[in-house]
């Protein structure tokens, strides 16, 4: 991920080589994307549920690593309590970021949807749980289970284009392998504990589907 902010979750399209778009047109895709249907739902919940999402909040930068995008804690989402300091509360919407996407390994608008997407899930998970940990492993674990499972990234078509080609199986298998593969990146995280966390929260985290109803 870029120098300016260190992610804790990050998203992965197995991307190879830097063959995307300016900072410019990634960030006009970037207020494309403000019109997908869960976006727009994504957003409404955060709101619902007391974090309000500012103007910068998604904002697309050059990444060093094969990334498509990251999630960063604590920083863009300004609570509710914070309303009776309204000129402060609007500094530090504009000056925070949370959610990044990498212009340099994207291309098309349907590549910065699903960033877009599932580093919503995990800022969601934080609006939400409040207590959120991203050094603890099981915490981890749980948000990248939730949006694997809710953003789509694991649709028969995406793995397909992928290279993994199965018929049976396929969907859960592909979160746990990208769970595991976000988790590598933790450095609270080893290999053995990544894959004890997310085998102990996987019945709970995959069958949590909120805000939705059902997996979209």
């Amino acid at each position: 991920m870029e120098d300016a902010a260190s992610p804790n979750s990050g998203s992965d399209l197995n991307l190879g080589g830097n063959r995307g778009r300016s900072i410019e047109e990634c960030q006009d895709m970037i207020q494309r994307s403000f019109r997908n249907p869960i976006v727009k739902f994504m957003m409404e919940q955060m709101e619902k549920s007391g974090c309000r999402v500012g103007d910068n909040f998604v904002k697309a930068v050059v990444c060093t690593g094969p990334v498509a995008g990251g999630y960063t804690k604590g920083r863009g989402v300004v609570k509710t309590f914070f309303v009776f300091f309204y000129s402060q509360f609007l500094l530090f919407i504009y000056v925070c970021l949370k959610i990044t996407v990498c212009s340099n390994y994207l291309t098309i608008q349907d590549e910065v949807n699903q960033v877009v997407i599932h580093e919503l899930i995990h800022a969601y998970d934080e609006c939400r749980a409040k207590n959120l940990d991203w050094t603890n492993c099981a915490h981890h674990a749980c948000s990248e289970i939730r949006a694997g499972h809710l953003s789509g990234d694991c649709h028969f078509k995406r793995e397909l284009l992928r290279g993994f080609i199965k018929l049976r199986g396929h969907e859960q298998e592909c979160i746990k392998r990208r769970v595991l593969k976000s988790l590598r990146g933790n450095p609270y995280c080893s290999e053995v504990a990544a894959k004890d966390a997310m085998e102990a929260v996987w019945d709970t985290c995959y069958n949590d589907t909120k805000p939705f109803d059902r997996a979209p």
